[in-house]
């Protein structure tokens, strides 16, 4: 990896060291969640900054992410998910000019919230793949 990125995951950590990093559903907020009617669709938004390495792996956060994805493909197929967007974020045209983007921004639809709640709750599901990949990451219910 080039000084560039090593320099923006500096920049990016240093700017939220006094925020709690974000890589696990937040048991309070799964709760909110799962008051919505069971059969609601909803679009999760994924906001997504990998380590630059997995210190268990050697890999990088990006390699290790595309770890968990092969991973848990079968638990999206099962709860009927769609990937309706994965790919990383090139510019900002509304927003500070300085301000470190995300590495990858996915949009993922389940017909249901159940189908949602399914899946991250299912026994093997490798959310562990996915916390072990990432610096930090928001995860965003959307209608």
């Amino acid at each position: 990896m080039g000084s560039n990125t090593k320099e923006t995951d500096r920049q990016f950590i240093l700017k939220h060291l006094e925020a709690k990093s974000h890589t696990e559903i937040n048991t309070e907020q799964l709760r909110a969640f799962s008051l919505l009617p069971m059969d609601k669709p909803v679009v999760m938004l994924n906001l997504l900054k990998f380590k630059e390495t997995v210190i268990e792996t050697g890999l990088t956060g990006a390699e290790s992410y595309k770890n968990y994805m092969k991973a848990a493909m079968p638990y999206f197929q099962k709860a009927n998910a769609e990937i309706l967007y994965m790919g990383k974020p090139q510019r900002t045209l509304i927003g500070p000019e300085n301000e470190t983007l995300w590495d990858k921004i996915l949009l993922i639809k389940y017909n249901t919230v159940a189908d949602f709640l399914g899946m991250v709750k299912a026994e093997g599901y490798p959310s562990h793949l996915r916390d072990q990949a990432l610096l930090d990451s928001r995860l965003i219910q959307c209608d």
